[in-house]
């Protein structure tokens, strides 16, 4: 599929998203290409069964579900509290921040990483709190979907029904 003559003329297949601020949109590019790097497959704006939507997950080639939350300023850390309701979803849980938020704000027994547009670097290992079995199922059947939604409109956008993926 990737050697569609489609898929190769568009250096960016998805339309953007348009809630990120040019900064969260940075740091979700630099931290999806990290996970790349490392071997896993990632969505942004993740919609959890708790209805909450996660920045970034990830699933490794292991089956372990990592989610990332992005925080592109003091600011926005202080006022969105949403954060520990990922949690419950993941087998390990990263912040993602410019390198001008200071490190010392944000939680230090959560990950951290720090990331531009360019790349990401992790800076702080998350602690790994695995899912029990259901969870991870329910989890990575509704990653799947929301993967293959995607795909489909990307081949056939009007196919979607209300542009949902």
């Amino acid at each position: 599929m990737s050697d569609s003559p489609a898929l190769r003329r568009s250096p960016s297949i998805l339309p953007p998203d348009g809630r990120q601020s040019p900064v969260a949109a940075g740091i979700q590019r630099g931290v999806r290409r990290l996970f790349a790097q490392l071997g896993h497959a990632t969505l942004p704006e993740f919609t959890l069964a708790n209805g909450r939507r996660a920045d970034i997950i990830a699933l490794a080639p292991d089956g372990v579900l990592t989610i990332i939350e992005i925080k592109s300023s003091v600011a926005d850390f202080r006022a969105d509290r949403k954060w520990p309701d990922y949690e419950d979803f993941c087998d390990r849980f990263y912040f993602a921040v410019p390198e001008t938020v200071p490190f010392d704000i944000l939680p230090e027994d959560r990950g951290l990483i720090v990331a531009d547009s360019f790349g990401a670097a992790i800076m702080r290992e998350s602690l790994r709190h695995p899912l029990a079995g259901a969870r991870r199922k329910a989890v990575t059947l509704r990653f799947a979907q929301a993967a293959a939604s995607a795909l489909h409109a990307l081949s056939d956008p009007d196919g979607v029904p209300d542009g949902r993926l």
